[in-house]
């Protein structure tokens, strides 16, 4: 099956499955400039640790392209991932859930806190057929100075943010994060982001 074929299925069975949350635009966003990596980043902690016990989460398949097309269809389907993940976990810090201060999982249990929100994004638009290469886990310095994990999709079209402080869908520069690192995309590790800065500010949900 094609990856548009994968896509489409994907987005079919979240319109059937789960309700109708507020999604993005069916409009194709306008293109920017990506984000450019700048070599070799030290993987966070809990990234290394999710691996260690999740490593299937952790392959990466060189055969997937590492930018897919945005499409409508893609559009709307990520902004439903988004939107739905942000509504069915309920924040918790890894201290007050897991009594340790970082621990990567894909919240089973409906619990969980940023880098948590991302891996089931990844996990559900993954499933639904957009190729996990172009899914890439993202740590950022948030609008208050503090450590922050997004979900990034690498598209034709520009790097955009999957974010569990906002259900809208943005463009990298348009988040008002600085951004540190990404998982890398060719080999199991991360890549250094040079701490690209966003001008905007963000509005914290």
């Amino acid at each position: 099956m094609t990856f548009k074929a994968h896509l489409c299925a994907g987005l079919f069975a979240a319109l059937v499955c789960g309700g109708t949350p507020a999604i993005a635009s069916s409009i194709v966003p306008a293109a920017h400039q990506p984000t450019y990596a700048e070599g070799d980043a030290r993987a966070p902690f809990g990234w290394v640790d999710f691996c260690r016990r999740m490593p299937s989460e952790c392959e990466i398949d060189r055969t997937q392209p590492d930018r897919v097309t945005m499409t409508p269809h893609l559009w709307k389907l990520v902004g439903q991932v988004n939107t739905r993940v942000n509504r069915e976990i309920e924040p918790m810090t890894d201290q007050a859930h897991w009594g340790t201060v970082e621990s990567w999982d894909i919240p089973t249990d409906g619990i969980g806190d940023c880098e948590d929100y991302a891996l089931l994004k990844r996990q559900r638009l993954s499933a639904a057929g957009v190729p996990r290469r172009a899914l890439r886990m993202t740590v950022v310095i948030d609008e208050v100075g503090d450590g922050h994990a997004v979900l990034m999709l690498r598209t034709d079209r520009g790097d955009f943010i999957l974010d569990n402080k906002r259900d809208d869908i943005r463009a990298w520069a348009d988040t008002g994060y600085t951004f540190v690192k990404r998982e890398h995309e060719s080999r199991i590790g991360w890549t250094s982001l040079g701490g690209a800065r966003s001008p905007l500010a963000t509005a914290a949900r």
